[in-house]
């Protein structure tokens, strides 16, 4: 190994330690500002699927581990009034015309739907994200709805003989967000006693 080629190596050796040293650094400064973000983020989506007049506790400190029908874990967050779950909150998947959507969901201890709103997707601006709140009231609708209302034939976009409206150019989207609001219904009626009777 020529002098040369020793020296470029310690000098590229140099940059890579520094830039990892800047990478770590960084990252340890960020991290609770980034954890703050995202409890934040949690607050305000549950905010809106849980409203205020069913709660006294703090939604994001009360939670309970389950797990669904294929294993994968999900955090139920405890709504309590006086010390009794008045109602429940957790994340529901669907699959859109552009992969996975996201969504939250609120149930009150009957089973009726409090609000179902968007954390994260992928669908086409302009036709699929309709499904968000501030493009449009589409994703208001599942407010007061329950497994058995509207019966489980009708779960469905109207293109599919059920009573949801689909868009135009998006049938997809909508059909995802339908049958995993209707999941996670059908999530909440086999796992009530467990989540509406937790001390």
């Amino acid at each position: 190994m020529t002098t040369r080629t020793y020296t470029h190596g310690l000098i590229l050796g140099a940059f890579c330690l520094g830039f990892g040293l800047l990478l770590a650094v960084t990252d340890k400064l960020t991290a609770a500002d980034i954890a703050a973000r995202a409890l934040e983020d949690r607050q305000n989506s549950l905010a809106q699927v849980i409203p205020d007049r069913i709660h006294d506790n703090n939604l994001v400190a009360d939670t309970l581990a389950m797990k669904d029908a294929s294993g994968k874990e999900i955090t139920v967050y405890l709504a309590r009034k006086d010390g009794k779950v008045a109602g429940v909150a957790y994340e529901i998947q669907g699959s859109g015309y552009a992969g996975a959507i996201k969504l939250m969901m609120g149930v009150d201890a009957a089973g009726n739907i409090l609000g179902v709103r968007v954390l994260a997707h992928h669908e086409t601006p302009g036709l699929g994200d309709k499904i968000e709140e501030k493009k449009g009231d589409w994703i208001l609708r599942f407010t007061g709805l329950s497994l058995s209302n509207p019966l489980p034939e009708k779960w469905k976009v109207k293109k599919d003989g059920g009573q949801f409206d689909q868009f135009a150019g998006a049938t997809i989207t909508p059909r995802g967000v339908v049958k995993a609001v209707h999941e996670g219904l059908a999530f909440f009626a086999a796992h009530k006693a467990q989540m509406t009777e937790v001390n």
